[in-house]
Formats: C-alpha cells, structure tokens, sequence
C-alpha cells in the first residue's frame, strides 16, 4: 500500500495496484497510519531498576548501557544460556536474520525462538515432511482464482485476510470450520459446502474424505505412482473412516463427506488450503499432513492450476521462519544441526562452526523456562506479545515476572513491555526500510516514506548498539538494512530458502521475485512442477491417524473453546486496541455462544460472563448464535489482561512442530453479573 498525506495533513494509507492485494485493503490496512502520530507511541526509552517502581525516560546511551551490562553481568555469572531473544513474524527478513546472528554469536545463546512457533509451524513441519520444503503457497496467489473448486480448511479469510477473498470469487469454496464463518456463510452463497466438525477432529475429516474419494475411484492412481511414496502406508489410516464413521468422529453428515469428496475431486482444477484452525493443535502437524495426504491422493500438488497450500498469518510470517529467529535453524532455512550449514554461515560471520551454540527450546518450552534455576534470567523481546498471545497465557505472565531481566523493542507500551525493566522505542513499517516475504513467497520491498519521531531507533540500530556494546565488531552488526540484506544473500545461498540472488535494485524495479532465488536472474513462482524437494523427486505421504485432543470435555468442563480473529483486530491486538476506529467496532471480548448453551448457563444476551478452563478464566460477552455448535463457544484472542482468551488455552505441545493446543481448551461458562469490562 501507499503511504500519502491525508485530510489535516496525517498520513494516510491508500491500496496499491499489486497482484496479491489487487487494489484493496481491509479495515485494518485503511486505519494502519493512525498510529504512526499516535499520542500512545512510544519516543523515549523507558526504564526501572525495580519492578515496584514507575517507569523513567532514560536517554538511548544510558538505556542500551544499563542493558549490555546487565546481560553480560548474567552470561558471566549463569552462562550464555541465561539471556534469552524472543522475535515475531511481523520483523522484516534483515531484523530476522540480524536477530538470529545477534543472539547466537553476541549473546552466545542457543535460547531463541518467536511468535511464529504459535502460528505455521505445523504446517512448515507438514510441509517439510511432504514436500522437502516449506513455502506457504508454492505458487502465486492468483493462480487460485483459475481453480474450479477450493477447500479451505481452518481458514477464515473473509475476515482475517479480506482482500484474499477478491481470488476466490470464481472458485467453488468447501469451507471446513467448526464455525459458521464469514468465509463458510461466503461458501454457501455461492454454491460451495460448510463442513463443521467438531474441534479437534479435522484429521478424522479428511481421512474420511480419501476414504470416500478412493471407495469413489477418483483418486489420481497415476500420479500417486509416478510422483509419491507411502500411500499404502497412509491409507491403512484411511481405511477406517468411512463417511459413516467419520459422522460418528465429527459430526459431519456422512452424504456431506462424499460429496465434498466428490467436488474436490472432479473439479477442473483444485486447491486444498490450510489455516490456523487445522494447524493450532498438539497434533497439529499430523492434521496439516492429512490434509496434504488428501490433496496428494487428487494429484494437486507440483501442477499448475490446482495444489496445496498454506495460508501464512503474520506480515513477514513465511521469511520470518526462514532466516534464523526459530530454534533449530541458521540462515536460508538450514538446520542448525547440519555440520555443512553450520560451516557454511559460520563462515559468512567469519568465525568457527564449534563457536555457534546448537538448537534451542521452542517458544513455549523458552517461556517456561524463564526464570526457573537452569532457565533464562533475561529475555530480550522484538515485535511481540506473549504476555497476551501464548498459551496459559496467566502462567506466561507468571514466568516473565521471575526474570531478573526483562527488555522489550516496541513502538507502544504492550502488556509484556509494562512488565518489563526497559522499554526500547522503535521506528513502525511506514518509517523503515527492509524486505518481507509474503504467503507466496514472494519477495516485497519496504520503503521509508515517513521520518520517525525524535527519539526512535530501528529495531537494527538497536541490535547494533547492544552488540557493540557487548564486544562486538561494528562491521558484524551493520544497522543498515541494504548491507544487512546482501549479507543474508550469502548466508541463505545454496539453502531450502536461497536468497542469494535478491537485491534491492531488483525489487525497486518491479521484478517478481519468488523464492528460491540462487542467482540474480532467478526466480521461482512455481514449485514442485517437475519435482518434489526430496531427493528422489518424489513428495512423502504421511502415515497419519486421528487421535483426540490433548484434554477431554467432562462433567466440570464440558463445552470446547476454541479461539480466532476478528476482521477488525490483529494478533495481541497491542496495535489494533489503540487505533479508534477499530476499538469502537470491537471494545471488548466476546464468547460466541449457542442459545440453549447459554440457556442451561443462566446467560442472557449481551451479559458479562465467565468462561473457566482447568487453567485459568476470561471474562467475555455472550453473544448468542443460534448457527453455533451446542458443544462449542469461540472467542477472539485480541484483548488483554482478564479478556484475554489465552488466559484458558492449553500449553500442550505437538511433538514435532512444538505448537500449542490453541484450538481446543475444555471449559464451563459461569454468571459473572456486574463484572467490569476489564
């Protein structure tokens, strides 16, 4: 979008021509600009020596002063696995990656992990797992549009990702959400198909569908043989969800499994396009994989006009997870355990493999270990929220208060940056420049249009500083993000991610430029057309079941809570809460709730309510829908403190991806007459 000045002489945002966004911007886009002269920015550094006193304004030298010392003060003393850096999805690729080399050879750390962990890592695993490679769609967006028929599963881009929905206005949509969704009632209006199971049964959902397709014999034989491996492997999964079962398992009408079978798999062209709701699950990984085992037993994946995909959810969510900032990873998507890519960017940093520190704790295993005797006794935290937006989320907050050391880079003060020690100002998107890589993987340039306040840092500059002051070279940590990407080039290059070819002067002429780039002429916007990422060629089926939840409903809990976004908020909501517009819309949390549900509760519309998890509690408005599921209540996770939904969600992990249970919390509902909105 385009950054110009508006009415009053305040910036303005208006929708720029560009294929993935077509001209259009969503609620949020048009309000983003309002908080960039907010009067809540943050311009000064703040500072505490303890926590039961105010914070301060300190000048920039006395604030990065007091943090290097203290940093170091605690590497002497407990180790380098005493400070811990926790990133965001939202940083460009050069904060990303300056980031990772930052808390692996400044800090000396293997503690870092980021936001990103909560929101595709299942589907990278998946990904990884199937294909040999992770890129969220491994073709351009509007390539879907061609498409006859596309599922969705997990995916509410009618809200969160409005002008996504501008390439699905031809296609057929199957919607799979246990919700009555804006994007599942945009499906039914145009002839598609709203599948709602019940949470936590995706899997058995899309078993039940290959098991249709193949009872059917529409399955892709030819394919399978010539371009897989493990299909018999992953039917022997199938084979028992039949559409009959499947009803029992989900509660998806057994005529509606083969149906949708059978739209999927006749159309002339097909995707199958996963989100958070398929992914948020401790075994999120293996119900992404069966979603792929289906859209692989079709012959989707690696043609032109049909595929599977997934569905990023932060700003730079797909090169955020590609350049260092995630716990087992170096620069161009390597492993940190590859003695190869570890000589390789130890090279580029120009010191020795043994000097990098291996891999680290996933971002909830980080979090819970703040504090605690082995754990770290420091965290330093870019772009994110996790007082508000991790799982047991009270727990979270608990762990964040024993630090010794607490130090955040924000432009406004968040829940977590008003628990910290310091509180770092940093430049907004409009005011910086840099690269992101979007859901296609494309790569897109961010101009500086506007100057930050007096005051303000860039998130770079801030990293430089404290590596400078940590003992660092000045070259090793350059705060300009031109020379920060042509070093990110050699590091990625000959990686999964190789960037090696990308340059500014590229982008700012309008080139296309999709990942993997290994040479200044390259470019790839389509993947897998010739051959999968495995060294065979061949993509991996997955020999994935159905296995229930991390915790069951009973008699103390028995409803399912499950949480997503709003159009009009975003993640945390530390930014989208401050924007007026945005606030008046939505001002307070909410629990969808079906009307004999809250009947049985003693709840009347618009009434303060309790919602309670082994956990912990939210307090919510009910708003009764008479199209939501009996056994289920949603809520949104964009508000904080008592609002917070995290507040009831459950930390249990997927054991290869490492996300949390974000999708299914068993919980009760409670009177909470006269409560304050919190």
């Amino acid at each position: 979008m385009h950054v110009e000045t508006g009415p009053g002489g305040a910036p303005a945002t208006r929708p720029a021509e560009f294929p993935t966004n077509r001209g259009g911007l969503c609620r949020k886009g048009w309000t983003a600009a309002e908080l960039l002269g907010s009067a809540q920015r943050l311009t000064r550094p703040l500072l505490r020596t303890d926590r039961d006193s105010a914070f301060a304004e300190a000048d920039w030298d006395t604030a990065l002063d007091f943090v290097a010392e203290r940093l170091m003060r605690l590497r002497e003393q407990r180790g380098p696995d005493s400070v811990a850096v926790f990133g965001s999805g939202g940083l460009t690729n050069e904060k990303s990656y300056l980031l990772g080399k930052f808390a692996r050879l400044a800090l000396g750390t293997s503690r870092i992990d980021y936001n990103g962990r909560f929101c595709m890592s299942s589907a990278a695993a998946a990904g990884n797992r199937a294909f040999g490679l992770d890129r969220g769609l491994p073709f351009p967006l509007p390539d879907v549009g061609g498409a006859e028929v596309v599922l969705l599963a997990g995916a509410n881009p009618a809200e969160t990702m409005p002008p996504l929905m501008g390439h699905l206005a031809g296609p057929r949509l199957i919607a799979v959400d246990p919700r009555r969704s804006a994007t599942a009632e945009s499906a039914l209006e145009r002839g598609g198909m709203h599948l709602a199971p019940r949470p936590g049964t995706d899997p058995a959902l899309a078993l039940g569908l290959l098991h249709a397709a193949r009872t059917e014999g529409l399955l892709d034989t030819a394919y399978i043989a010539a371009r897989t491996s493990g299909f018999e492997a992953a039917w022997r999964h199938a084979a028992a969800f039949w559409p009959e079962q499947t009803e029992q398992v989900t509660g998806v009408p057994a005529e509606q499994v083969r149906a949708a079978a059978r739209l999927l798999a006749t159309a002339n062209g097909a995707y199958v396009l996963t989100g958070r709701g398929a992914e948020q699950h401790a075994k999120g990984t293996d119900t992404v994989a069966a979603w792929i085992n289906l859209a692989l037993a079709l012959g989707l994946p690696g043609r032109e006009g049909s595929g599977y995909g997934c569905i990023t959810g932060q700003g730079n969510g797909q090169g955020g997870r590609e350049h260092g900032q995630k716990a087992d990873q170096l620069p161009g998507y390597r492993r940190i355990d590859d003695p190869a890519a570890r000589a390789h960017v130890a090279g580029i940093w120009g010191v020795e493999a043994a000097d990098l520190p291996g891999a680290g704790l996933s971002a909830v295993e980080l979090l819970d270990a703040l504090g605690s005797e082995t754990g770290p006794r420091a965290l330093l935290v870019f772009g994110s929220n996790p007082a508000v937006s991790a799982p047991d989320a009270e727990h979270v907050r608990n762990r964040l208060s024993s630090v010794d050391l607490l130090v955040t880079c924000d432009f406004v003060m968040s829940e977590t940056a008003a628990m910290g020690d310091v509180v770092l100002p940093v430049a907004q998107w409009a005011e910086e420049e840099g690269t992101m890589t979007n859901l296609e993987g494309r790569l897109l340039r961010r101009r500086a249009v506007l100057a930050p306040p007096a005051g303000v840092r860039t998130d770079l500059e801030v990293i430089s500083g404290l590596a400078r002051r940590i003992g660092q070279p000045e070259h090793r940590f350059p705060a300009d993000a031109g020379t920060v990407l042509d070093e990110l080039g050699r590091a990625s290059g000959g990686g999964a991610a190789d960037y090696s070819g990308v340059s500014a002067e590229r982008l700012e002429a309008g080139e296309e430029v999709f990942w993997p780039v290994p040479d200044p002429a390259a470019s790839t916007p389509r993947m897998f057309l010739d051959a999968f990422a495995h060294p065979d060629g061949r993509a991996r089926f997955a020999a994935v079941g159905h296995r229930p939840p991390a915790e069951e409903t009973d008699a103390d809990f028995p409803l399912i809570a499950t949480t997503g976004r709003l159009m009009g908020h975003y993640q945390s909501g530390a930014q989208t809460r401050r924007i007026a517009e945005l606030a008046a819309a939505e001002p307070e949390a909410y629990v969808e709730v079906h009307p004999e549900t809250a009947a049985r509760a003693g709840l009347a519309e618009e009434q303060w309510a309790h919602v309670v998890s082994r956990r912990g509690t939210t307090l919510a408005r009910v708003r009764r829908r008479a199209d939501a599921r009996p056994d289920t209540v949603f809520l949104p996770f964009h508000y904080g403190g008592a609002q917070a939904a995290n507040n009831l969600t459950n930390a249990a992990l997927d054991p290869l991806s490492r996300m949390p249970e974000f999708k299914f919390a068993a919980v009760r509902l409670e009177k909470a007459d006269g409560a304050p909105p919190a």
